[in-house]
C-alpha cells in the first residue's frame, strides 16, 4: 500500500457523507477513511482485508464501496484487469479521470499518475481521427517492486 495522500478524520469523513444524504453507519465510515488514506485506486478486496479486524464481512464492505460510488464520493474503475477499483473523487480531479493509471501487470497495484500528461495526436497524412473521446487511460508494466 501507498502512503496516503492525506488522512481522512472521522469527523471529515462524517461531514462527506451527511453532505451526501447518506447515513453515517461504522462500515461506511471505515471504508471511507480506508479511501481517502489510501492514495491510490484500491479493490475490494484489499478494502476488505484492512478493514477485516474491524469486524465488517466482505458484502457489508462491498455494498459501502457501491453506495460510496452511487453518491459521487467514490470512483469505480475496471483498469482492464477485471477488477473493480475504487478512489475517493477529491484523488481523481473533478471526478473524471483527467489523469493516467499505472497497472503493472505481476503484483496488480494501481496507482494515480496525477503529474502524467498524455497526448494523443491525430494523424500525420490529415485523415480522419477514429478517436472522438477518450474516457481514460492506463498503463500497464511492471512496477519497482516487480520489474
Amino acid at each position: 500500500m501507498s502512503a496516503p495522500d492525506c488522512a481522512m478524520t472521522l469527523d471529515a469523513a462524517r461531514e462527506l457523507l451527511q453532505e451526501e444524504g447518506l447515513r453515517c453507519t461504522a462500515s461506511r465510515l471505515a471504508v471511507l477513511r480506508r479511501l481517502g488514506d489510501s492514495g491510490r485506486p484500491v479493490s475490494h478486496n484489499e478494502v476488505a482485508d484492512e478493514l477485516e479486524g474491524e469486524g465488517f464481512d466482505r458484502s457489508t464492505i462491498y455494498r459501502c464501496l457501491m453506495d460510496l460510488s452511487d453518491a459521487g464520493i467514490a470512483i469505480r474503475m475496471d483498469l482492464g484487469d477485471h477488477t473493480w477499483r475504487f478512489g475517493l473523487l477529491r484523488n481523481h480531479e473533478s471526478g473524471a479521470h483527467q489523469h493516467p493509471h499505472f497497472l503493472c501487470v505481476d503484483c496488480g497495484q494501481a496507482v494515480c499518475l496525477p503529474g502524467v500528461e498524455v497526448r494523443v495526436v491525430g494523424p500525420k497524412d490529415g485523415g480522419r481521427a477514429l478517436i472522438s473521446d477518450i474516457s481514460e487511460v492506463v498503463l500497464r508494466g511492471k512496477c519497482a517492486t516487480c520489474g
